[in-house]
């Protein structure tokens, strides 16, 4: 039986537009999505962040969908990132039937809950206010939009942090690998939340600048929001359903240093794991990497430790990286899945995005793409998302070469 996993789909929303159309353009373009906080309502605007231009309301227009779902920013986005994989798949309802959706996030059902919780905690009594709680949780956003997709075999989600729907992507490939699943939908998707701005103002680490990864002069976060969610599939379905093949997931890895609650540590042993297991389960050599997507988040210790694990692996010879974060802001839970479809992009166009807002090295003779590398060839790269805890994933995506013609 064949161990390949591959990638028949993506679906797609962030600040940088609606669909992979639209992000591939302003990858090319340069264009940031990063801005002025337009849709929460916060005394902290000096905060730029990357928000999905649509509101609310107009994504629940297009989707035509009521209450609860018009009111959960999550599940909007998860659905229209989640409807474009499958379409761009394929997939029919009896396809999903045999299918898994797998879910990464952590914020889920936050801003609904933001509406409701001081009436709540001002009463003595339930009211109508306590039911709106139990959208909370993560788990209730996941079967939300699974519901709107349509019956699956498995539904289930991934809640670690910065990484969550880069394990929900580890998640799906094992499923497939031990014959569980034939297909799986996998990725997550992310609210900007009043919870998430106070929560990382709190650990002082938002820029109130363009971020600036790998940057001498970084000074932290631009938080982001959005969705996305990539179709794996075993050889035997794809081969079944005569579908395209995007790209193969290679390799994959998920470790953990436990070093610190947040911080990870000075020689970003988590990261160096995740990305040295990853080549090995794709055997491959370190040099065989043709594009590292870094977590690269633009926060002094996150910069400094994933650049020393990449140093641990390949020396000053480091494959040409960059951090798309300053393009989409951080989108927390949803990043591993955006950027894994923004790998993908890069290896189906032979480009390679530019390291936005970077002027001064960290380290003498180091540094990112700081120009869009077009008509690039590219066989491997790396998408790395690191969670808080240690929780480090890597993922490894290759071009897909038919042997049969």
């Amino acid at each position: 039986m064949s161990d390949k996993v591959f990638v028949t789909g993506v679906g797609i929303i962030s600040a940088l537009g609606v669909g992979k159309d639209a992000t591939l353009q302003a990858l090319i373009k340069g264009e940031s999505g990063i801005g002025k906080i337009s849709h929460i309502q916060t005394e902290h605007e000096e905060f730029p962040v990357g928000e999905v231009s649509w509101s609310n309301a107009e994504m629940s227009r297009m989707l035509n969908v009521g209450y609860p779902i018009d009111e959960l920013r999550t599940v909007l986005m998860g659905i229209i990132a989640a409807k474009e994989a499958m379409s761009s798949s394929g997939l029919t309802s009896e396809d999903l039937r045999i299918a898994a959706f797998i879910n990464g996030t952590t914020v889920g059902g936050m801003d609904k809950t933001e509406k409701h919780f001081k009436n709540v905690f001002d009463s003595n009594v339930e009211t109508e206010d306590s039911q709106e709680l139990k959208y909370n949780d993560c788990g209730y956003s996941t079967e939300l939009i699974a519901d709107s997709l349509g019956k699956f075999s498995l539904v289930t989600t991934t809640s670690t942090a910065c990484s969550s729907a880069a394990n929900a992507i580890i998640l799906g490939a094992n499923l497939i690998k031990t014959g569980m699943v034939d297909i799986a939908i996998v990725g997550g998707a992310e609210a900007l939340t009043k919870f998430h701005l106070n929560g990382f103002n709190t650990l002082m680490i938002l820029d109130k600048n363009r971020c600036r990864p790998f940057d001498q002069d970084r000074t932290g976060i631009n938080l982001g929001e959005g969705a996305a969610y990539i179709v794996l599939e075993s050889e035997a379905s794809a081969k079944r359903r005569g579908v395209n093949i995007l790209s193969v997931l290679s390799g994959y890895a998920n470790t953990c240093d436990a070093f610190h609650q947040t911080a990870t540590s000075e020689n970003g042993e988590g990261a160096y794991l995740a990305m040295r297991k990853a080549i090995d389960m794709a055997r491959l050599s370190p040099y065989d990497i043709d594009y590292i997507n870094a977590h690269g988040t633009g926060t002094p210790n996150n910069d400094e430790t994933e650049l020393a694990a990449m140093q641990r692996i390949w020396g000053y010879n480091l494959p040409k990286f960059s951090s798309t974060k300053a393009f989409t802001g951080h989108t927390t839970s949803a990043s591993g899945s955006i950027e894994a479809v923004i790998c993908i992009l890069a290896l189906l166009n032979d480009f390679l995005p530019k390291n936005l807002g970077w002027h001064n090295p960290m380290k003498e003779d180091v540094a990112p793409i700081i120009d869009n590398q077009h008509h690039h060839p590219v066989k491997n790269i790396i998408n790395n998302s690191f969670g808080f805890g240690g929780n480090d994933s890597s993922l490894i995506f290759s071009k897909f070469i038919d042997q049969n013609g």
